[in-house]
């Protein structure tokens, strides 16, 4: 009897299992990031702010949760994003300048997404995210990675440097559909709330009178069109989304027009919104007023995905908060390196149980709570508060590596690209590398007017507005007749016009101001070639040489200085030297054969031409040359033969 029961059993249990579903691991959700840059907290309709409609994040409040007190330790873009997607501070990550490049040592949101098998694309609105140029490494990780091409084809600011919002949404749009199989990690970036606000008809119509609320408006018009493409295709509700802006925007509080020079909570308050994926764990419509920081972004979408966390705890996950399992406020800190751009101190911040701290040449202390414009200044240096902040900063200083010498190097073409972003760049002015201590630099509260003056006139001058530029930086100098930023531009501008004396006068003085800048002294000695002033051409050329090697339309002019002074071993040096940095450059060629004529070595002169000739057989200088170097050789009929073709070239023009 036991043999028949112990087959029945075995039968029943058979059948149970077969009524049981094999057990298969979930799909992991789509990751939706998108960060709108300069959006400040207080101009979002869902955070209070009731003279603009912005349906798409009130939209996406109602079906997650928004973070009421989030806060960017950086104002300054290319920083900011680059801690969102470390979860480190900018002095860990090291990306405290433009085209700093991200160290392979933090992983990025994008690479541990790719590694758990995600499809991975970033879509950038302005090219201060260009992973080529200003921002390299932040590429890492992403299949796909929306660049600017590197050549424009139209001198329009809006398409050489920035992407209105719909072109970057349908560009993602297009990638999705692409690509639809499998799960996504896409990053959107909608750049358009940054200066210059000029939003498209018809928010420019609708918000004349505050056109930065337009700009947000149309922000938030891509973001709808960019959400309705998700729920067309069925990606919304399953899916993760985080919404932050980078950083917010000065507006005049504090006297700052724009940002990256103080660290209120003009400038670092921003709004999140994080949507859950539908399911047990989906939270809606909830609202969190506890303080927390954007370094705690990419922890939470770990955590919600079952990843590693990260090593370094500068982040943590929201995820506590979603239940209510948290409520505490989290340390928020601060920092920016901009002034040092400027000549002025850098400054570091700590916001903790209602206060912030300020640490600059003249510290500031606020309670954010009873005085959230933060306008009345509470500093005592005895102050436990005081004592308690700078406590906080000095451990949070010696937990993180020490300042690496920056390893960017700024091309004219990216600095001109910042300057028409409104941005200086750290091969426009010293580094912080050349500040013994930064507490004895002047406080950019005493130099925020002077800030906005060179602000403008960049802007202006980007927008071809050479008038407005001009009347900006003459009133820069009102303010500080040596401010060595308003001598450059001012230089730089004479020198473009024609009017080369003014030129030199405006940049022998920034060069006084500022003695190691670069390019201060390459524009001097282009002055004073121009005014054949050719030793003062060749002292402050070879003095930007000295301070970057790496220059080469500096070689290439040195080179022509040298030629004019009838010194053509040095001439033909400089040129060689171009030529190690530019192989290819056919002015620097021909230099080298000018050189090697004035020099008498006609043989080395042919034989450095004649290749020229096939390769540019339309120019006029290279058969010109040539015939010299034939007739120096003796080769008449080669040089009649060369100056015949000249003439003839020229002839056709």
């Amino acid at each position: 009897m036991r043999a028949p029961r112990f087959l029945l059993i075995f039968w029943l249990a058979a059948i149970l299992h077969a009524d049981v579903p094999a057990q298969t691991k979930a799909s992991p959700p789509n990751v939706f990031l998108v960060t709108t840059d300069t959006l400040r907290a207080d101009h979002v309709h869902c955070y209070g702010y009731k003279n603009i409609e912005t349906p798409a994040l009130d939209g996406l409040a109602r079906d997650g949760v928004r973070f009421t007190q989030a806060f960017t330790p950086s104002p300054i873009t290319n920083t900011s994003h680059t801690t969102i997607f470390t979860g480190l501070l900018p002095s860990t990550h090291g990306v405290t300048d433009f085209a700093v490049p991200l160290s392979p040592v933090h992983p990025t949101w994008a690479e541990l997404l790719h590694k758990d098998a995600y499809h991975t694309a970033a879509f950038i609105g302005a090219v201060i995210l260009d992973s080529k140029s200003l921002a390299p490494g932040l590429d890492r990780g992403f299949d796909f990675y929306d660049n600017f091409p590197p050549r424009s084809l139209t001198k329009s600011r809006r398409d050489r440097v920035e992407r209105r919002g719909m072109v970057v949404v349908q560009h993602a749009e297009a990638w999705l559909s692409a690509h639809p199989n499998g799960a996504h990690f896409v990053w959107v970036h909608l750049y358009d709330p940054h200066d210059p606000y000029e939003p498209p008809a018809p928010y420019s119509q609708i918000y004349k009178d505050h056109l930065y609320d337009g700009e947000i408006a149309y922000a938030d018009f891509a973001l709808a069109n960019f959400i309705a493409y998700l729920k067309k295709q069925s990606l919304y509700e399953g899916s993760l989304i985080a919404v932050v802006g980078d950083h917010g925007e000065g507006l005049g509080e504090h006297h700052e027009d724009t940002h990256g020079i103080f660290l209120y909570d003009s400038t670092t308050h921003v709004p999140l919104i994080v949507k859950l994926p539908a399911g047990r764990e989906a939270v809606k419509a909830k609202v969190v007023d506890a303080q927390v920081r954007t370094t705690d972004i990419l922890p939470t979408v770990l955590d919600l995905l079952g990843l590693p966390a990260l090593p370094t705890k500068e982040g943590e996950s929201l995820k506590p908060y979603f239940a209510g399992r948290e409520t505490a406020p989290r340390t928020a800190f601060g920092e920016t390196d901009y002034p040092l751009r400027f000549g002025w101190a850098p400054l570091r911040s700590v916001r903790a149980e209602g206060f912030k701290f300020i640490e600059a040449p003249r510290p500031e202390l606020y309670d954010v709570h009873r005085d959230a414009g933060e306008l009345d200044n509470q500093y005592e240096p005895w102050s436990a508060r005081v004592k308690k902040s700078r406590e906080m900063l000095a451990v949070l200083r010696a937990s993180q590596p020490p300042p690496a010498k920056s390893a960017s190097a700024v091309g004219q073409g990216t600095i001109d690209e910042l300057k028409a972003l409104g941005y200086l760049g750290r091969a426009d002015v010293g580094s912080a590398t050349n500040v013994p201590e930064p507490s004895l630099l002047p406080d950019p509260k005493d130099r925020i007017e002077e800030q906005n003056l060179l602000h403008a006139a960049m802007i202006a001058s980007a927008e071809n507005r050479a008038a407005d530029a001009r009347k900006a930086l003459e009133k820069a100098l009102q303010l500080n007749p040596k401010s060595p930023t308003a001598l450059r531009d001012l230089g730089e501008m004479e020198l473009h016009a024609g009017e080369y004396a003014k030129a030199a006068e405006h940049l022998k003085a920034a060069m006084e101001a500022r003695p190691d800048d670069a390019s201060v002294a390459f524009h001097l000695g282009e002055a004073l070639e121009k005014l054949d002033d050719l030793p003062g051409a060749r002292d402050t050329l070879e003095a930007s040489l000295k301070l970057l090697p790496g220059r080469f339309q500096a070689r290439l002019l040195l080179g022509q200085v040298y030629l004019g002074l009838k010194n053509g071993q040095a001439a033909e040096d400089q040129f060689e030297a171009a030529l190690l940095l530019q192989s290819k450059s056919v002015e620097a060629q021909i230099g080298v054969a000018k050189a090697q004529i004035a020099r008498g070595n006609f043989n080395g002169a042919a034989q450095q031409l004649e290749p020229l000739t096939k390769s540019q057989p339309k120019s006029v200088e290279v058969f010109e040359l040539l015939a010299q170097a034939y007739t120096g050789l003796g080769k008449t009929a080669e040089a009649r033969q060369a100056q015949a073709r000249a003439k003839e070239l020229h002839d056709a023009k």
